[in-house]
């Protein structure tokens, strides 16, 4: 059997779901997404939860809303750590904002808090901090950090629902956080996104900015526009640019129905997670990514050291050979990708944690059931190759 990435977290529940909207014969953005929401703000202690088509739309979506608001212009800088998605990053540079990219903790794969301080210019206004592979970031610090020089916090926790620091959700702790449900997050809805605030003139942003910049979906005492008393005109009125950024009703359903299993998967990755560390914690060449708090165990991070160094490429072959999926950790150092060249960025100091990580290390994948078997192959594997 195959060490995938990701497992199938749905059952009769996830089916009857889509069975009951597919019956009522309405499939756009609609009641089932209205009630995912008000139960995914709920889970999270947030007060407003917005849901889109992705991850990477709930990204934009936050950005964007910021912009609009001129809670940052166009210009102003952002940090952000050198090793993340994507999508992290094009949002930010989609709406004329400076990256400068931070390097990475050796240890915690998170970016390195000791040294955002020192890359404060008069020109930042923001930390985008990604949560990597599930794991929080030290919140404490970067908290300060921002309180002492006004900054915004804004977390991408796409990879780490689930996830807690000292008690507090992942994804809650700054300004705006981001969360997925693609197949093979800790939620599956298909597709899907959701961006959380606890203020609301943000909230109503994101409604608009969601659906074409329309005032449809704003409430009648919004924050952001004054509707008039006639519904025929609101119904394609646009008030800013905005995307069509909207979650169909399937997805909004399927979220009801998984939001009630994830005590019980973020509990299993966990326990999968001790045994994976049990079994690796001896093994020379190899070390994992150490947790900053209550990590939700996207994947395994394995990094070489030692006589492993350079050979990562002869290793994912003997895996795959062994049919278990490896990839590499998010996109490594993202300035090493070609895309980079379209953004507008600065590096501060040198990103030689993140240039490691880039070469040296990959991830497997975590479960939400028990995954002891197939973690056993892989040791096995890890094993036999360093002792090769």
């Amino acid at each position: 059997m195959r060490y995938t990435l990701s497992d199938n977290t749905w059952d009769n529940k996830e089916f009857e779901a889509l069975n009951e909207v597919i019956a009522s014969g309405f499939f756009s953005m609609g009641e089932k997404v209205k009630a995912f929401e008000q139960d995914f703000a709920k889970k999270f202690n947030s007060k407003y939860a917005v849901m889109s088509n992705s991850g990477s739309s709930a990204n934009l979506l936050a950005i964007a809303a910021l912009v609009y608001s001129k809670r940052l212009n166009a210009g102003d800088e952002v940090l952000v750590p050198a090793v993340s998605w994507s999508t992290t990053y094009f949002p930010l540079s989609q709406h004329n904002l400076k990256l400068k990219f931070i390097d990475i903790d050796a240890k915690t794969l998170n970016m390195d808090v000791t040294q955002v301080e020192a890359a404060i210019t008069p020109n930042t206004k923001a930390i985008f901090a990604v949560n990597l592979l599930g794991n929080p970031n030290d919140f404490d610090v970067l908290n300060s950090i921002c309180k002492k020089h006004n900054l915004i916090l804004l977390e991408d926790n796409c990879e780490s629902m689930g996830a807690f620091y000292k008690g507090k959700s992942a994804g809650t702790i700054g300004e705006m956080g981001t969360f997925s449900t693609f197949y093979s997050h800790h939620l599956c809805t298909m597709e899907g996104g959701v961006t959380v605030t606890d203020n609301e003139e943000l909230y109503h942003y994101m409604l608009s900015i969601r659906a074409h910049g329309w005032t449809r979906n704003l409430p009648k005492d919004s924050k952001i526009y004054k509707k008039k008393e006639d519904a025929f005109y609101e119904s394609f009125n646009f008030i800013m640019p905005g995307y069509n950024l909207r979650p169909i009703e399937m997805e909004g359903a399927l979220g009801i129905e998984q939001l009630k299993k994830l005590d019980d998967i973020i509990a299993q990755r966990r326990e999968n997670a001790k045994y994976f560390k049990s079994q690796i914690n001896d093994l020379e060449g190899y070390r994992f990514q150490e947790e900053t708090e209550d990590s939700s165990w996207f994947g395994f991070a394995i990094i070489l050291e030692g006589k492993n160094i350079g050979k990562r490429s002869q290793l994912v072959k003997l895996l795959d050979q062994n049919n278990i999926d490896a990839r590499p950790v998010v996109a490594g150092n993202f300035v090493r990708n070609k895309a980079v060249e379209y953004l507008d960025y600065s590096v501060h100091n040198t990103l030689k944690n993140a240039d490691y990580i880039h070469d040296e290390a990959f991830f497997v994948g975590n479960h939400s059931k028990d995954n002891k078997e197939h973690v056993d192959r892989l040791i096995s594997c890890l094993k036999s190759f360093s002792n090769a």
